[in-house]
């Protein structure tokens, strides 16, 4: 485990708060807090994807929650294709962790954080919540928006 809840290992411009990431088995279960959702960081050489998220007008690892009946690899396969429209295989992903975070006047839960590497990208189209997508070298600015803070310490964290 890596951070724990009274120190937070990284904060985010809209209240996040990382609390932990815990490199435990893809299978762990916990009892504490509910798994709820999932992140990928999704690696083109040296570059991170990033999503503009329009209601939040911050720049993120595409993710989101895991529906019904889910498991968490098969929420971030269809997550990413969502709101990215890249396509990895479920067995392409490799499992990094678990982030335990928090938001302002939310509960705690955790989220699944896996990684990958493409070798090429594919043709992004804008959607209700997703208004633009990004391939950051993690130095340039970022085109309007927010970072999500959180997103690329997490980020860092899969970096091979």
């Amino acid at each position: 485990m890596t951070g724990s809840s009274a120190v937070p290992l990284a904060t985010g411009p809209l209240g996040m708060k990382l609390l932990a990431f815990e490199r435990v088995p893809e299978e762990t279960r916990f009892t504490d807090f509910e798994l709820t959702y999932v992140l990928v960081a999704l690696w083109y050489g040296d570059l991170l994807l990033l999503v503009r998220v329009r209601g939040r007008d911050c720049w993120e690892l595409p993710g989101g929650g895991i529906d019904a009946g889910e498991t968490p690899r098969e929420a971030a396969v269809r997550e990413l294709l969502e709101e990215s429209g890249q396509v990895v295989a479920p067995e392409a992903l490799r499992f990094a962790g678990f982030a335990r975070t928090a938001l302002p006047n939310r509960r705690i839960r955790y989220g699944g954080l896996f990684t990958a590497r493409v070798t090429g990208r594919t043709e992004f189209a804008p959607s209700d919540e997703i208004s633009a997508i990004s391939w950051w070298d993690q130095r340039a600015e970022l085109p309007g928006g927010q970072l999500q803070t959180v997103d690329s310490y997490l980020a860092r964290l899969t970096r091979d």
